[in-house]
């Protein structure tokens, strides 16, 4: 957690400036759903968090069907 912290602030905050919270709440609000459904992470193969957890997911349901 204090990686994806850290990156949001270095990826997001850092570099703007906000005059309002509600325009900080809107920018980060924006940053997270990229940050969750299309930026590539290293520690995952190089794919979005969603997908890893998709492909995780669907691992563990082709190993939880019983055998035939």
């Amino acid at each position: 957690m204090e990686s994806a912290n850290g990156t949001v602030k270095v990826e997001c905050v850092y570099a703007e400036h906000f005059a309002t919270r509600e325009q900080a709440r809107l920018s980060i609000t924006e940053y997270l759903a990229y940050y969750n459904t299309e930026r590539l992470h290293s520690s995952l193969d190089y794919v979005s968090p969603s997908e890893f957890e998709r492909r995780r997911r669907a691992g563990n349901k082709c190993k939880e069907e019983p055998a035939s």
